[in-house]
């Protein structure tokens, strides 16, 4: 890869880079339930609106992603990320550097878990990263995506235990 790793906060500055990785992610519909229509300003509000990191190598911005309460109340104490990496970073180890800094922060933040509530089943390299970094599938919902290639595919809930 050559260039170090650094993830960061987001700035408001950073708003066009995360655009350009969300954008692709988003309008190709096959790994986030999200509007694959969603507009620029909703999507960048949808992804800031809490902790929100962008990684860089060689002052270029090929990731980021989004660490937040997962649950209000009694299920405070676990967290929820989102992740996206530019398409041409791909394979550069941005996504388990992101990965790594987000469970550091969510210990930071007190955090005591870290949960993925509907990684596609399909999306088999994210499902081998987070498993590789102690995730498990607590949960399979059966065709909860229709994903616009393949058909319905499951959606697998992922935990790892933070405290140990």
């Amino acid at each position: 890869m050559g260039d170090t790793i650094e993830i960061r906060s987001y700035a408001a500055a950073d708003a066009a880079a995360v655009w350009d990785i969300l954008c692709p992610i988003f309008r190709a519909g096959d790994t986030y339930a999200v509007d694959p229509e969603i507009s620029e300003s909703d999507a960048l509000a949808y992804w800031t609106a809490n902790h929100c990191f962008v990684a860089e190598a060689g002052g270029e911005i090929l990731g980021t992603y989004y660490l937040k309460t997962n649950q209000p109340g009694g299920g405070a104490h676990v967290c929820n990320c989102g992740f996206a990496t530019s398409p041409a970073a791909r394979g550069r180890g941005i996504a388990r550097a992101m990965l790594a800094h987000s469970l550091e922060q969510a210990v930071a933040l007190g955090y005591r878990a870290m949960q993925f509530n509907f990684v596609l089943a399909s999306n088999t390299r994210a499902v081998d990263t987070w498993q590789r970094a102690g995730f498990d599938v607590v949960g399979r919902l059966p065709n909860a995506f229709r994903h616009p290639e393949t058909g319905y595919v499951d959606a697998l809930v992922m935990f790892k235990d933070l405290t140990g």
